[in-house]
């Protein structure tokens, strides 16, 4: 076992994992609710053999409480009223684990250094047009041609991210992200088997490792901010204004929806963004989609979305030996359940 002292933050982090409140911790274990909230404030420590027992019920390797702890704040959700907190603290600690297993294959050469520009907006009221720059800044940081990207989960790996797929257990909860200033974590649902719709919320989550990285989150104008970068970040201005149609040519949107692995809806608002369409004409397109039954399901179906490999490599390897001793088997399953699938 590390000669690392218990870590208070752990025990919280092992305990929403497994989704136990502290008075659920307690009966589990057979202690009382006032010694796990002792343990996790940091006012006493666990003897050895209690630590063992805590370690059991909540299914974690115990060397997992003596592991160092990277903080960060609760992380970016865009439904906050919608996504409870017990769902929220789950996927937070998920998150941490990633984390943990991007540290590990760093430490093994197996994993890329954090390489995420942080770039803060003016503030909640900025322009679209700054965000927009923004966007173009990255691409350029990142060595980015002009056109689609072919693979965005890939791109975040290659610069540091550490990016997962898990069963969220929530409709509400498509992706989220902590702003780790090593390896940030980007987690991306597996409920929705949709690569338009996962390769904006990837871009969408990077938006706020950029834009708002611990300054700012949960609130509206952080999301919309969100949501203008990843359009710009995935089809740029410059690149695909005059692609776009001015009336609602839906064999052309077909086209470029393939073209540029983004959804009809985003092609939409992106054409209506840029000033291709009116609003009218973009209401119409709207109307029409929706009678269709496309808001839905959409026509020409991309395929399954993007899967990161750069961890689940690692997990295969016979490097990840150290990091297997004290990261949770529930964690590492899900993992390569979730890739699997």
């Amino acid at each position: 076992m590390s000669t690392q002292a218990f870590e208070r933050s752990r025990l919280r982090t092992a305990r929403e994992l497994a989704g136990l409140s502290q008075t659920q911790l307690a009966r589990e274990s057979g202690l009382t609710p006032a010694a796990i909230s002792q343990f996790e404030s940091g006012a006493t420590r666990p003897s050895p053999d209690t630590s063992g027992v805590l370690a059991a019920v909540l299914g974690v390797p115990p060397g997992f409480f003596h592991e160092p702890m990277a903080e960060s704040h609760e992380g970016f959700f865009r439904s906050l009223r919608r996504t409870s907190v017990s769902d929220r603290r789950r996927a937070r600690a998920i998150a941490h684990v990633a984390h943990d297993l991007a540290v590990h294959a760093s430490s093994a050469d197996r994993f890329s250094a954090g390489d995420v520009p942080r770039l803060g907006v003016s503030g909640l009221q900025a322009e679209r047009v700054e965000i927009e720059k923004t966007a173009a800044r990255v691409r350029t940081m990142w060595g980015l041609p002009s056109g689609p990207i072919p693979d965005v989960v890939g791109l975040l790996e290659t610069h540091g991210i550490a990016v997962i797929r898990l069963p969220l257990g929530n409709t509400d909860v498509d992706a989220f992200s902590l702003p780790f200033p090593d390896h940030p974590v980007i987690v991306l649902g597996t409920d929705k088997n949709d690569r338009a719709r996962s390769r904006f919320d990837s871009a969408h989550e990077l938006a706020h490792l950029v834009l708002h990285g611990e300054q700012i989150w949960g609130v509206r104008e952080v999301e919309t901010q969100a949501h203008q970068f990843a359009a710009a970040f995935l089809m740029p201005a410059e690149d695909i204004h005059d692609q776009l149609p001015t009336t609602v040519d839906w064999p052309t949107l077909f086209a470029l929806k393939r073209q540029w692995q983004v959804s009809l809806a985003a092609l939409l608002m992106r054409a209506r963004t840029l000033g291709r369409m009116s609003e009218s004409t973009y209401l119409t397109a709207i109307k029409a989609a929706s009678a269709r039954g496309w808001r839905r399901v959409e026509p020409v179906p991309l395929g399954g979305p993007e899967q990161p490999t750069r961890l689940l490599a690692y997990l295969a390897s016979a490097d990840s030996a150290p990091a297997r001793v004290v990261l949770p088997s529930r964690v590492v399953e899900s993992l390569q359940i979730a890739a699997a699938a």
